[in-house]
């Protein structure tokens, strides 16, 4: 990680003037004031690869809310979450009419579309994640769901993401891009898993059936590899019958077994066009994406998208070169 800012060196009437800008154009546009009388020290380091901002604040005594006037600011960021994890030090806050004390291990979301209010008494060090909106939305739903809850800390799904995340944030700048982006990947279905087990402890009936939902979606991605997976092992993983999980799916026009195809079948799309993986056989491929052997994704990506996944990998790694000779890769079939 880089220094970014710091206010070692400034005179002390102008350390907070400085640290509100840069913290601004950092995250979002927020009011902001010291508590208590001690001199403002602060640093925030940075880091940006596999299409994610990673940023590192050091600081004490601070209060900083978004309000609906800095919403409207013109340089508002609405098309991300930012995932905050204390490192050290506690944090007090509050969104979507949700309070609470976040200690070190912890995480919450912060929602870049509602009001919040931060606390920072004492020194604190917080990592803060920018991720895309839909990269959480389009598993776990709207971010009202999920937003301003504290994910403990001490919980061994926590525990496993944070280490990741600390320990990728070490390293991330020395990974080639492509390895970055498939790292990143990984970090952000830790998160996800993490937000699902924490909806599912205390949720209002209504929204039960949803959230199985998100649950279940959220197991099939981290598990597409496992050719075992299918229904009865999904509807035990996230503690429901295997007939009300099929009336779950069928209530929102899907069937287990389709999604879990069409899940691999994407995944495989995607490696098919990544360079990170030309050098794996499509069989090798294939399996790493829970199909049974070559011949099965070779049926069922030729159904889906009209093409042998040979001939996608091929169109895409053409595209992928520069010049205007590339030829344009076939439209998958809807």
């Amino acid at each position: 990680m880089q220094t970014i800012f710091s206010t070692d060196g400034l005179p002390p009437k102008d350390r907070f003037r400085h640290w509100r800008d840069v913290c601004e154009d950092r995250i979002v546009p927020m009011e902001q004031s010291c508590l208590g009388d001690e001199t403002f020290d602060a640093t925030i380091d940075g880091a940006s690869f596999g299409g994610l901002d990673f940023s590192m604040f050091s600081l004490r005594n601070l209060r900083a809310s978004t309000t609906p006037r800095t919403l409207r600011h013109e340089n508002h960021r609405t098309d991300h979450l930012f995932v905050s994890m204390v490192l050290s030090g506690t944090v007090r806050s509050d969104q979507n009419d949700r309070s609470s004390t976040d200690r070190a291990g912890d995480f919450a979301v912060r929602d870049t579309n509602t009001p919040w209010t931060i606390e920072h008494s004492g020194h604190s060090e917080v990592l803060a994640i920018a991720i895309p909106r839909q990269r959480l939305e389009s598993v776990l739903g709207p971010a009202r769901i999920f937003a301003g809850l504290t994910v403990d800390g001490d919980r061994p799904v926590t525990t496993l993401a944070r280490s990741f995340l600390t320990n990728l944030l070490h390293q991330g700048d020395r990974l080639p891009a492509h390895s970055a982006e498939r790292m990143v990947g990984v970090g952000i279905d830790l998160i996800v898993a993490c937000l699902a087990e924490r909806l599912a402890q205390e949720v209002p009936r209504p929204l039960h059936g949803t959230l199985v939902i998100q649950r279940a979606k959220a197991f099939i991605e981290a598990n597409l590899g496992d050719p075992t997976l299918d229904p009865p092992m999904l509807a035990a993983a996230v503690g429901v019958s295997l007939r009300r999980l099929q009336e779950l799916f069928h209530e929102r026009g899907q069937h287990i077994s389709d999604w879990i195809w069409q899940k691999r079948l994407e995944a495989a799309a995607t490696r098919l066009a990544d360079p990170g993986c030309t050098h794996l056989s499509i069989g090798a491929l294939a399996y790493g994406c829970g199909f049974a052997n070559q011949a099965h994704v070779a049926r069922r990506f030729k159904a889906r998208y009209g093409m042998a996944p040979s001939e996608h990998r091929h169109a895409a790694l053409m595209n992928a070169r520069p010049g205007p000779t590339a030829p344009a890769a076939a439209s998958p079939r809807s």
